[in-house]
């Protein structure tokens, strides 16, 4: 039986570029699947057509068991969409953004007034209610925006990029916000760029190039596939640097990595830290004198860089192809603003 997010063979092209190119999704009902892929990879095209902004060429969607081409209206009522880009409107406040929404999905005004006032004390807003959005910082217009997307406690939630341009710790609290709201039993896509995002937050992986699944699973499935943990070690004095890669050598499962400049070794080993505490006894043992040592597992970057043969891109993230799609109403009913397509 399908999840509560389901793609099957979806294609998209606009013009000569193939946005989509039989994009196959699967997201268990209460989990969060995080689609993880550089610029220009689909991600954003994916999302618009799982959400019915955009109409696929090829394929099958169903969310929240519902035939997102059959019965595109009745998936908007069953679904949150938080994008790239805060879509708030600047010159309301925070409340009356909030109520705006909840009228718009027919809720009389005081039941909205009452849902606006829960999800600002939710969102650590109540303080800042009565004030314009545009007043707001960059991480509040975000907890904003994800609170109008949450005005109807849809059961299943799109994020695209939802940390996209915040600093450490808005990002941080965004991250704790995202958590308690999968805790409540929602099912999340999230779509990011953020290799530390997909790690903290997705029960499931995929990873997405040039509009393709090129992999699918948990974060420590996909990291085992980068061939398991390295030992690197720094060495104090440059004439023992040639010494110490016969010692890593001899505990080693492949060939040893010498940076010079930086008199940095590293070797792929099996063993864990029992293993490590070898290779300091035995450094010792030979007289080399190091500034740093240790285990270094593979991390998501490593993982995408095996797969693609590049390494994912930071910044704010616009796919290649969507530029193509115009400026397509978000779920809420308002326009986006066009993003940079980079």
């Amino acid at each position: 039986m399908p999840g509560a997010i389901y793609a099957e063979g979806l294609v998209k092209t606009f013009g000569d570029v193939r946005a989509l190119d039989g994009v196959d999704l699967d997201v268990p009902e209460g989990t969060v699947l995080g689609l993880l892929g550089p610029n220009g990879a689909g991600k954003t095209t994916a999302v618009r057509c799982l959400t019915t902004l955009l109409r696929p060429d090829r394929g099958r969607a169903v969310v929240a068991g519902i035939d997102v081409l059959a019965h595109p209206d009745q998936v908007r009522r069953s679904i949150g969409l938080s994008g790239q880009f805060a879509a708030v409107d600047e010159y309301l406040t925070g409340r009356e953004n909030l109520q705006m929404v909840g009228q718009l999905y027919q809720m009389t005004a005081k039941a909205a007034k009452a849902r606006a006032g829960e999800l600002l004390d939710q969102f650590n807003l109540a303080d800042a209610a009565d004030r314009p959005a545009k007043t707001y910082s960059g991480g509040m217009r975000r907890r904003l925006d994800l609170a109008a997307a949450l005005v109807v406690s849809p059961p299943v939630m799109f994020m695209d990029e939802p940390t996209t341009g915040l600093d450490p710790r808005n990002r941080q609290q965004l991250w704790e916000v995202i958590k308690q709201l999968v805790s409540g039993g929602t099912t999340l896509l999230l779509t990011t760029q953020y290799l530390e995002e997909a790690d903290h937050l997705a029960h499931d992986i995929a990873v997405v190039d040039h509009g393709r699944v090129i992999a699918r699973g948990t974060s420590d499935q996909l990291k085992a596939r980068t061939g398991g943990e390295r030992v690197e070690v720094v060495v104090h004095e440059r004439e023992h640097m040639a010494t110490a890669a016969e010692v890593l050598r001899g505990f080693g499962k492949g060939d040893t990595t010498v940076e010079e400049h930086t008199r940095k070794l590293t070797v792929p080993v099996t063993g864990g830290a029992k293993l490590l505490a070898e290779v300091i006894r035995e450094l010792d043992t030979r007289g080399i004198e190091i500034d740093d040592i240790g285990l270094r597992r593979p991390t998501l970057d490593d993982v995408f860089l095996s797969l693609t043969g590049h390494v994912a891109e930071a910044g704010d993230e616009e796919d290649g192809a969507d530029g193509a799609s115009g400026t397509p109403a978000d779920s809420r009913g308002r326009k986006r603003k066009k993003e940079t397509v980079k």
